[in-house]
């Protein structure tokens, strides 16, 4: 396939001379055409006596002798083009055998309908305008690998239809934003993308270094928030923004680390005034946007014409999951946590602890609805409420389960915002990354007067509910890794030599470790590693070493699991195995011994591999042949959705595939494939 490949793209470069040795240009700067092709096939009666000039892509031929048949697509349509030698002159009739499927052609001619009744432009003239040295996929979706179409987008959209409709309403969808806040008088303002302090969200930023002014500047994580507010001083009453933010965090079906989003300010209005224009908003758009108010999101029916209703933050967290986080300590709700089964690390604050029950209930809200009363721990930025001053001013919008709008009567003290910001610098201190910087400009700015204000924002993540799909999939061009790249994160991982015998790992393993279980499992992890380097381009010797010998302490700790990990550097040192190796072996029990964080590439692969050989091994033994070869990653996904199944295997671990650039379906079947080759060693 791939010999047949390179022999037709020798052909098509035979035929780009052809051209050239004719004098024609193959890559003209212009191309003039009178109508679009969508217009020609909806007026085809009143343009039958007109010459028509038509430009496009060439997307089927059919050669007969002196006559043949094409396709031509553009942006709007598709129609029928027929080319006789009669028509077009012998020289250039047989200058058409250079011509392909893929090449761009302006065509001039007359209409007329054949005798099967299809509307066709009789060609008399044709030009090249393009041409195209690598044929078009003929199966391009029978294509499984969702990364190569991602990678090769133009394709995946030029192939289809539905797709190509999904950007055009995205499109349409930030219009409609953009015209309604217009007509409700605001100004659109445009806010610095690279800031010194970056505030506005809780969130971790993207570093970089301004080399003209020899300064380190973040990209800004909010759609300007602190500078609208300075501008509320300036004395703007209403101001939007709509443009790209960037959060150096985690890439799941929700989270991408840039993104568009839309954020407004207006002045005399609190958090009721923005729920009451954010749900006109929202109707208007998405009506103008998709022609209807009833969408079928994540299973759930939504109607958006419906009256939304508003629930309280501390109310749904005590009637569902029994505890009152307005009158709980951090050690409760810390407690709460382990016994909903939620992994947390062990010095974490108190509003993030809130935080993390909260949206552990939050998936069975269906909305549209608001969320109010939220505690101040979860709102350094919002207003307290003057009858009670443990909570604030602010709504989330609910759909389908997820916050998808956000908004709040926006904090105007200078003086609680400046106690504000110093304790989520103390945060900072103990290691919260997401936690907010001290902004001193902005509490000055604040001391000259901010009037009463409304801040409100969205993001494309509402767009990606509205079509129903993961986030990346309604990005028109996603940031993918490159593809055999040896670019890494962290600890330049590829640069460091790696020349460990395999056979001196296993003599280790197999000096501390003598259980057949703990055995096998190192080796479901160490083929899984390999793949995974293999996959992303890494250094599969040293992943797959990592992968044997992530539990090489394990039968010493595991009746203390908070000090398992913690012997390995020193067992590891006896081979003088590298750092980076180490780190993430320390790293995959980050939860329980807390020593290394997960940052690299190695680190998250670890982690989600050594979990992944659990619920694959279960989900075989509940087979009736027991027969690993005959397992489906849709099987093991709907065994990762049964929170009962498996129940002590950490789905959380699992997910953490996306942070390497590796969907679940892909991880899972990766994983799979891995296993398998190696099933007679398993006895699967």
């Amino acid at each position: 396939m791939l010999q047949n490949s390179k022999n037709i793209e020798e052909i098509r470069k035979q035929n780009l001379e052809t051209i050239k040795d004719h004098k024609i240009n193959p890559y003209p700067s212009r191309g003039e055409r009178t109508n679009m092709i969508n217009e020609v096939i909806n007026n085809f009666e009143d343009l039958l006596a007109v010459e028509i000039i038509l430009c496009g892509r060439l997307r089927l031929m059919r050669r007969h002798g002196k006559a043949t048949f094409s396709n031509l697509e553009d942006g709007s349509g598709n129609i029928q083009i027929f080319f006789s030698e009669k028509e077009v002159g012998k020289e250039k009739y047989r200058l058409l055998r250079a011509i392909e499927v893929g090449d761009y052609l302006q065509v001039a001619g007359h209409l007329f309908i054949t005798k099967k009744g299809e509307k066709t432009l009789m060609v008399k003239e044709y030009s090249i305008l393009a041409k195209a040295l690598k044929s078009l996929p003929e199966k391009w979706h029978g294509i499984k690998d969702e990364e190569e179409k991602l990678r090769k987008r133009y394709l995946d959209i030029l192939f289809n239809p539905q797709l190509k409709d999904i950007f055009k309403k995205k499109a349409l969808f930030w219009q409609n934003i953009r015209r309604f806040l217009i007509q409700k008088g605001f100004l659109e303002v445009e806010t610095p993308v690279l800031e010194v302090t970056p505030g506005g969200a809780d969130a971790k930023p993207f570093k970089t270094h301004h080399n003209a002014l020899n300064i380190d500047l973040y990209l800004r994580i909010s759609m300007g928030e602190l500078w609208q507010k300075k501008l509320m001083i300036a004395g703007y009453e209403k101001t939007f923004e709509i443009g790209r933010q960037f959060r150096n965090e985690g890439i799941d079906t929700e989270h991408l680390q840039d993104y568009t989003q839309m954020e407004f300010y207006m002045a005399y209005a609190d958090y009721k005034d923005g729920m009451k224009l954010t749900e006109e908003m929202y109707k208007e758009i998405i009506k103008k946007t998709f022609g209807t108010l009833k969408f079928k999101i994540k299973g759930y029916d939504i109607d958006f014409a419906q009256r939304w209703t508003q629930l309280d933050y501390a109310s749904e967290i005590k009637q569902k999951l029994g505890i009152d986080v307005l009158e709980a300590s951090e050690a409760d709700l810390q407690k709460k946590c382990e016994e909903l089964d939620i992994k947390i690390e062990k010095k974490i604050a108190k509003g993030r602890l809130m935080d993390i029950l909260w949206k552990k209930l939050r998936k069975e809200i269906s909305g549209p609805a608001f969320i109010i009363n939220h505690p101040v721990e979860v709102s350094p930025l919002s207003k307290r409420k003057e009858d009670d001053n443990r909570l604030v001013e602010r709504f989330q919008i609910i759909i389908a389960g997820s916050e998808l709008g956000n908004g709040y009567s926006e904090l105007n003290d200078p003086i609680d915002q400046e106690n504000r910001f110093k304790q989520q610098a103390e945060l900072r201190k103990s290691g919260d990354e997401e936690a907010q910087m001290h902004d001193k400009d902005f509490v000055e700015a604040l001391e000259y007067g901010m009037p009463p204000t409304c801040g409100f924002g969205l993001s494309e993540r509402l767009f990606s509910y509205l079509v129903d799909k993961p986030i990346r999939e309604t990005v028109i061009f996603p940031l993918m890794r490159p593809k055999n790249t040896n670019i890494v994160q962290g600890d330049n991982l590829e640069n460091q030599k790696f020349n460990i015998k395999r056979e001196i790992g296993k003599q280790l393993l197999n000096k501390y470790i003598k259980e057949k279980k703990n055995l096998l499992h190192s080796r479901e992890t160490e083929v899984i590693m390999r793949s995974l380097a293999k996959k992303l381009g890494k250094n599969e010797d040293l992943w797959g070493m990592v992968g044997l010998l992530h539990d090489i302490d394990w039968e010493k700790t595991k009746e203390e699991p908070d000090q398992h990990t913690k012997q390995s550097e020193k067992i590891l040192n006896e081979i003088n195995f590298p750092e980076v190796g180490i780190n993430a072996i320390k790293a995959h029990n980050y939860e329980y011994a807390g020593e290394k964080s997960r940052e690299t590439d190695l680190d998250y692969a670890l982690a989600c591999s050594e979990a992944i050989t659990g619920i694959i091994y279960a989900a075989v033994l509940v087979r009736p042949d027991k027969n690993i070869n005959q397992l489906k990653t849709s099987s093991v996904k709907k065994k990762l959705k049964d929170k009962s199944f498996a129940a002590n295997i950490d789905r959380a671990r699992i997910s953490e595939c996306e942070k390497i650039g590796l969907t679940l379906d892909e991880f899972i079947e990766i994983s799979i494939k891995s296993m398998q080759e190696i099933s007679t060693e398993l006895g699967l």
